[in-house]
């Protein structure tokens, strides 16, 4: 730990707090993760182990937050990402600069690419939501916190808690109880997502489980058997019925809208785990080859943490070409030229 000085404390999570620091010798800012174990003979938690397992294990990939470092520290140790300077909530959060379509199509093909190399390595992350998708101060968008990722196989035998993803992003069958499932639940978590870029407001807020199935329903129609025939093999299907609903389109639920956007989101918001659409199929949709094309990450608003955003970035004076300028405002002054002429 005395290698690193500390900036400044950065957040809390349900395992640790997180910190800024400078490592001493390199210069380079880091995000220290400190963990804290309660007793030595708990030994290190079981969602710590899976992060560290999870990032371990799979490639560099740069919408994937690194690991950089592990290290034992007092009664428990410390975990070094690369820093980022906020997430994907903060930028949502800043009312006063909406996104444009352009800058949420940028987010959206980082966050799929993301999405699709994880689940090209079998790695469900089980957690995706706005604060859990990191902002570089480049703009680049890395998903983070893998403590409730898991490994899945196309079998689909493998039982799995249901208590996972933040409720707000948690797919139907979980909230009906499923233990069998696969990558859909992060294929749902997408489509809420990005209907929040859309809207710049959660679209499915429910304050619990039983809510959360209400806001669900309520936008998307109460499921059949015709819509969703796995419905009938689910823990919790027979402990609440609801009242029959139809859907509301999805063109009222996010206006102004381009109906490219509106088709992505349909597919990914549909209750049968396996018709969801994949990352890497969705990287294909029409949506990302319309006008306008996705914003380079350049353009993309880089907020602090708080809610601050910083200074526009610098941008290099353009040459004024205009036809109303006389000609001697418009050319090249030949004096500037008379160094390089020896190399001409």
């Amino acid at each position: 730990m005395e290698q690193y000085s500390i900036l400044g404390r950065i957040g809390e999570g349900a395992h640790g707090i997180v910190f800024k620091a400078k490592h001493i010798e390199t210069g380079e800012t880091v995000a220290l993760k400190k963990v804290a174990l309660r007793r030595l003979e708990d030994g290190i938690p079981n969602q710590v182990l899976r992060e560290i397992k999870a990032l371990q294990e799979i490639e560099d990939n740069q919408h994937v937050v690194k690991l950089k470092d592990v290290f034992p520290h007092g009664t428990g140790f410390v975990l070094v990402f690369d820093f980022m300077l906020s997430d994907l909530s903060e930028v949502i959060r800043n009312s006063e600069r909406p996104l444009t379509p352009a800058q949420i199509k940028g987010y959206m093909m980082m966050l799929l690419k993301g999405i699709a190399f994880l689940h090209h390595n079998n790695i469900m992350h089980r957690d995706l939501k706005p604060a859990n998708l990191l902002i570089s101060s480049s703009g680049h968008l890395k998903i983070a916190d893998f403590g409730l990722a898991r490994l899945f196989n196309d079998e689909g035998e493998r039982l799995y808690s249901h208590q996972v993803a933040t409720r707000w992003y948690r797919a139907p069958e979980l909230l009906y109880g499923a233990r069998k499932y696969d990558e859909g639940v992060d294929l749902w978590a997408l489509g809420c997502i990005f209907g929040e870029l859309l809207n710049s407001s959660p679209l499915f807020p429910g304050e619990n489980d039983i809510e959360q199935l209400c806001c669900v329903l309520r936008i998307l129609g109460t499921p059949t058997l015709e819509s969703w025939p796995e419905i009938v093999e689910l823990p919790d299907y027979n402990k609440i019925t609801f009242k029959e609903n139809p859907a509301i389109p999805l063109e009222e639920i996010v206006p102004d809208t381009s109906p490219q956007a509106v088709d992505l989101l349909y597919k990914f918001l549909v209750y049968p785990s396996k018709q969801r659409c994949s990352a890497r199929k969705a990287l294909l949709h029409p949506y990302f080859f319309s006008c306008p094309l996705p914003a380079h990450h350049l353009e993309l608003p880089i907020p602090q943490r708080g809610g601050r955003f910083p200074c526009q970035r610098l941008q290099p004076p353009t040459a004024d070409f205009s036809v109303d300028l006389h000609l001697q405002n418009s050319v090249v002054d030949p004096a500037l030229l008379q160094g390089h002429a020896a190399c001409l």
